[in-house]
């Protein structure tokens, strides 16, 4: 099996696909744009041969390095980076080398926020009202028609990057200021007083869930980058049967194959959701790390296993598994030291968060696994305390 990876170096944690894909006697291809030189061993190892190209976002340059990898080694039967920011490179090389897997129709489901309703609601999924702006007056269209306060949101767009709160006329105007007036943004109600949850996880060939969890955060991504919060979630031990029933039907309606999912959903006071957005690929950061810790398992080897046919066991998850970020440049209450003192029982691991990630997820991350979910929050406060300032 001849399986090309797009950025096999970054994200660092990301470099596992490629080693697990090796171990299981896969011919692992690679175009990234580090020297080879950077790679390091394991994953100069794992790699059959590796093509250098000078800007990865040159999608002709890609496809010509592409090429050449098929003409030396023949087809390839899996093309995959596992990275939102490749995506639709993955899907245009599938297109060109009749690869199965997401093509760029596919792509559309979960690339716009606009569409994504639309699956959300053929599956029962419950969601917030919204509307696409186009052009300038569709703004206050939309806000007659829905109220103020109101979240816009680039239609195309990956996390809290180009997002706008619409409290009032002032808050308005600086977004049509702001605007472009070309990228189409997609106006949602906001949602106050609710915390964001997830329901991730990986589907086979044949789109069966093989593996299933779910997250909570302790901020939303939106006030972590408004306000430099610092970040922190954990992988729940058990999946609230209500969330399940919302995320197995969305899964379907999307109707993805061989990939992993990631589902935002808010979750209210009264235990009721209504959905977010579907991305259609692991999470960011270190968050499989959080996965494997917490569930004792190892997801990059169950990815390659799946590819090739392999089986995986049902598991019982027993613990909880916390991350907690830090910025470089904030003042905190208590040092490295104290957290290791107060809970070096319970830290597992601390890994430094490198590139466009450490806007949003903090420059350090720790991680913990515990049993007793009243830990979250008392861990999250200690790791996260700020001194205060005049």
């Amino acid at each position: 099996m001849n399986y090309l990876v797009l950025s096999p170096y970054y994200p660092e944690n990301f470099q596992q696909f490629s080693i697990e894909l090796s171990k299981k006697g896969v011919t692992v291809l690679a175009i990234g744009q580090e020297p080879y030189e950077q790679l390091g061993q394991g994953l100069q190892a794992a790699i059959t041969e590796y093509f250098r190209v000078e800007d990865l976002e040159n999608l002709d340059e890609v496809k010509r390095a592409a090429a050449f990898l098929f003409y030396k080694h023949g087809p390839f039967d899996r093309i995959e980076s596992q990275n939102e920011h490749w995506l639709e490179h993955d899907a245009a090389l599938r297109e060109q080398f009749n690869v199965f897997g997401m093509r760029y129709k596919h792509l559309k489901k979960t690339k716009f926020k606009s569409k994504m309703k639309k699956y959300f609601k053929k599956a029962g999924v419950p969601v917030v009202p919204g509307k696409v702006a186009e052009e300038l007056d569709d703004v206050d269209k939309i806000i007659n028609k829905i109220g103020l306060p109101l979240i816009a949101k680039p239609d195309s767009g990956v996390g809290a990057s180009g997002v706008f709160k619409l409290t009032d006329d002032a808050s308005v105007q600086a977004f049509k200021e702001a605007w472009d007036g070309v990228t189409p943004y997609f106006l949602e109600a906001f949602v106050d007083k609710a915390v964001v949850c997830t329901y991730d996880g990986l589907v086979d060939i044949d789109g069966n869930i093989i593996y299933e969890t779910s997250l909570t955060y302790n901020n939303t991504p939106f006030d972590m980058v408004e306000q430099q919060l610092d970040m922190g979630y954990y992988a729940e031990k058990e999946i609230d049967p209500v969330l399940r029933e919302y995320g197995q039907a969305a899964v379907k309606a999307f109707d993805m194959k061989e990939r992993f999912f990631h589902i935002e959903f808010f979750r209210y006071e009264d235990g009721s959701y209504v959905a977010i957005e579907y991305n259609n690929r692991a999470a960011g950061g270190y968050t499989v790390d959080v996965y494997n810790h917490g569930h004792r398992v190892n997801l990059f080897h169950d990815y390659a296993a799946m590819v090739v046919g392999e089986r995986l066991p049902e598991r019982q998850f027993s613990q909880y598994s916390l991350v907690c970020s830090r910025r470089k440049h904030t003042d905190y209450l208590h040092s490295e030291q104290d957290i290791k003192d107060k809970y070096g029982a319970h830290m597992i691991d601390r890994k430094e968060m490198k590139g466009a990630f450490a806007e949003l997820l903090g420059d350090v991350n720790y991680f913990f696994v515990f049993d007793d979910p009243a830990e979250v929050d008392a861990i999250y406060q200690f790791v996260t305390e700020r001194v205060e300032t005049l």
